[in-house]
């Protein structure tokens, strides 16, 4: 686990994971859960889509690849989460180098594979930007 983590603030609701390998979306929600988030995950962005609008206040953060089956791919999600619910912090993850402007604004941006500390330093800096964790050596 990323040293310094005991420093975050508690944090409350539901994240939602967007991945379609399902040995990557099992390991995202056993490191999430092991830091104490509670997520729901989804392996399409259309699925995940119409859970969220089934949430009037949201949720806090939304972790998606990009490189989804279905209409809807990760970025297209964040878009449409960003429009709808401005606070949620948004995480965007692939495997294939995307070009800057395709990650929407104000969401952070993991190239895969990351590691554990990467997603994890990653979720705290979405989650409370004001008081960041950097990468351990």
């Amino acid at each position: 686990m990323c040293e310094g983590w005991e420093n975050l603030s508690p944090v409350t609701g539901c994240v939602v994971v967007v991945e379609d390998d399902p040995a990557v979306r099992v390991l995202m929600v056993d490191i999430l859960t092991e830091i104490g988030l509670h997520s729901v995950d989804f392996g399409t962005a259309d699925d995940a889509l119409i859970y969220l609008l089934s949430m009037p206040e949201g949720c806090p953060l939304v972790i998606a690849d990009h490189g989804l089956p279905g209409k809807l791919q990760g970025a297209e999600l964040i878009e449409m989460v960003k429009a709808k619910w401005p606070s949620t912090a948004t995480i965007l993850t692939s495997g294939h180098r995307l070009d800057a402007s395709m990650i929407p604004s104000s969401t952070t941006y993991l190239d895969k594979p990351w590691s554990l500390n990467d997603l994890v330093i990653a979720v705290a800096n979405a989650l409370q930007p004001g008081c960041p964790l950097g990468k351990t050596s």
